[in-house]
């Protein structure tokens, strides 16, 4: 499977989530924490959740399996594929398929994470999540999309420090 996925058309605001952070660390060292299941098993989820598990196969048509744990024990595994990789620029990919052409029971989104050198040893990272519906976006929302994912922002923040 080869795709290349162009994320740079408009696309409805009432249907994207869009988180953004500046860190003190190189573009390639936040690409490496998105992509290394060993430091993504790190940040990745919200504490009190955990990642115990994380297979990535990072290229254009690869999947991914990304098991989040809730404090209770209860594991979350979500699949999907990447659509598009620029090493240390962008990772695009979706849970609209679980394996190549298998298409998932209930499609969400595509999130679009990009790396961007903004001064020396400094990197923009924004996650861009798009959404089928509007629904789908105010579902995502009201699971505590910004808390969530900006905890985990923070949770990579404190990784980069380390690597």
């Amino acid at each position: 499977m080869n795709i290349r996925a162009d994320v740079s058309a408009v696309f409805p605001a009432e249907r994207e989530l869009v988180l953004e952070r500046i860190f003190d660390a190189p573009r390639d060292k936040v690409y490496r924490a998105w992509t290394e299941p060993k430091l993504l098993k790190q940040w990745f989820a919200p504490l009190p959740w955990t990642t115990p598990g994380a297979a990535l196969d990072v290229r254009p048509g690869g999947t991914s399996l990304i098991v989040m744990r809730d404090p209770e024990g209860g594991d979350h595994p979500s699949q999907g594929i990447y659509l598009d990789v620029v090493k240390n620029e962008k990772l695009v990919f979706t849970d609209a398929f679980t394996s190549p052409w298998e298409p998932s029971p209930k499609p969400f989104m595509v999130a679009i994470v990009s790396f961007e050198t903004v001064d020396v040893g400094k990197t923009r990272y924004t996650a861009r999540v798009r959404h089928w519906t509007v629904e789908d976006r105010e579902a995502h929302e009201k699971m505590d999309f910004h808390e969530g994912w900006g905890q985990c922002a923070d949770q990579l923040a404190d990784l980069l420090k380390t690597l």
